[in-house]
């Protein structure tokens, strides 16, 4: 074929590097700005949006197919938990919304799957960088516009225009409990550019001020929690890091039994720590939601009542959870419990499956490799594990994007498919960046 004919000038697009890096800042822009585009154009804009991505990502992986591994394209974790969430079609009560909940996970999961392919790690953190730079300093400025130079709420845009109080403020992000998250994903970005050198020290000091005072004026409670997490996980890391290979094991051993200790004493003591919370955060809401979520799954254990995501009005049983209630939630507020409602005990343990591997693998990753560029991920991951104690973030949209995302690019560096290669290779890494320390 001739080397100017429109097929090969297509091939060469689709295998650009400048457009797998505008492809993966647009993929970040439409899902980290997906409250804002769904005010201001409509859920069908915003469903567009991700469709021609999806049908752009595909194409740029059909493009690039020859640098592709079909057992490394995405983790079992993944395709085994998205294929339990379709099979719920069969027993929901509303099929039909079951498939399109579906459509949404399985859209932004293939977003995920696509920028984890094309770029690496340091590459989607710069990305992400300055998607996040400009989301963030676009959310200030229109919270001082709102709140100090007009005056007045954007209902629109669910800004409160209360910045000039203090705030709580939400930005462009819809609530001040997902601007909280973002923020701390954010500061985990800014911190590896800084580190990695990655930007000027001026761009890198300016990110993580603007993240910070954000963070603040959101007076979001969960941002508070996902912070000191992400501080005890660099702590952990560091400590990992500075131990002997001899050592390492140990630790890591005795890192983990910590945590699962930690996890059953946060357990049995959950009813005195929401009361505590309850004291400025109205946790006993949650408590009360949590409870009916386990009255409800009792008819329904192991299969749940079919995938939905987000809760509507006219969704059975969730509408009848919250008029029994008294409420409006548009999740169980804990992607665990919502996990649990819709998709059963099975589809639960398919999903802590899924954030556990990813996380012990990226956490392992970053032991053994010295870069600081392999910390994005379990920090990020650390972030969604913890937010999804408090909200169902995870589950939707950005957050479910990252999820995927992390557990790709874990599986890319540290897996079972990775020893069938080093197998196949004569124990050759295939990882030009897998090089061990």
């Amino acid at each position: 074929m001739n080397e100017h004919s429109p097929a090969r000038i297509a091939a060469r697009f689709l295998r650009s590097a400048e457009l797998a890096r505008a492809y993966t800042v647009t993929a970040f822009v439409a899902t980290f700005g997906a409250h804002a585009i769904t005010a201001t154009a409509g859920a069908v804009t915003l469903g567009t949006i991700v469709v021609a991505l999806a049908l752009l990502g595909a194409a740029i992986l059909a493009a690039r197919r020859r640098e592709l591994r079909l057992l490394g394209f995405a983790p079992t974790t993944v395709v085994v938990f998205l294929a339990w969430a379709l099979a719920s079609t069969i027993w929901s009560y509303d099929a039909a919304a079951t498939l399109g909940g579906w459509l949404s996970l399985a859209g932004y999961g293939f977003l995920a799957i696509v920028v984890a392919h094309v770029r690496d790690t340091l590459q989607t953190v710069r990305a992400l960088g300055d998607v996040l730079r400009g989301m963030l300093a676009a959310s200030l400025a229109t919270e001082i516009l709102a709140g100090i130079l007009l005056d007045m709420p954007f209902p629109f845009l669910d800004i409160a225009g209360e910045i000039a109080n203090g705030g709580p403020v939400q930005g462009l992000f819809g609530t001040r409990n997902m601007l909280g998250f973002v923020a701390v994903i954010a500061l985990v970005t800014f911190i590896v550019e800084w580190r990695t050198q990655s930007v000027p020290a001026q761009t890198a000091v300016f990110s993580m001020a603007l993240a910070g005072v954000l963070a603040v004026l959101s007076a979001s409670p969960t941002a508070v929690v996902l912070a000191l997490a992400v501080t005890i996980a660099l702590v952990a890391l560091r400590l990992v890091r500075r131990t002997t290979p001899t050592g390492r094991r140990t630790l890591q051993w005795g890192l983990a039994v910590t945590v699962l200790l930690g996890l059953a004493v946060a357990y049995a003591l959950r009813h005195p720590i929401l009361r505590w919370l309850d004291a400025t955060a109205g946790f006993s809401l949650r408590a009360d939601l949590w409870n009916s979520i386990l009255s409800w799954v009792q008819n329904r254990p192991v299969q749940g009542f079919g995938w939905h995501g987000a809760w509507a009005e006219e969704t059975y049983p969730m509408n009848t959870i919250n008029f029994l209630l008294g409420q409006s939630h548009r999740s169980a507020l804990n992607a665990f419990f919502d996990v649990l409602l819709q998709l059963g005990w099975a589809g639960l343990a398919l999903f802590i499956a899924l954030c556990a591997v990813a996380f012990v693998r990226s956490w392992l990753v970053a032991s053994e490799r010295r870069s600081v560029v392999y910390a994005w991920t379990p920090f990020v991951l650390v972030a969604l594990i913890v937010d999804s104690m408090f909200e169902s973030f995870t589950l939707q949209g950005v957050g479910w994007m990252l999820l995927v995302l992390c557990a790709v690019r874990a599986g890319q560096a540290r897996s079972w498919r990775e020893r069938l290669d080093l197998a196949a290779s004569g124990g050759e890494s295939q990882d030009p960046l897998g090089t061990r320390r």
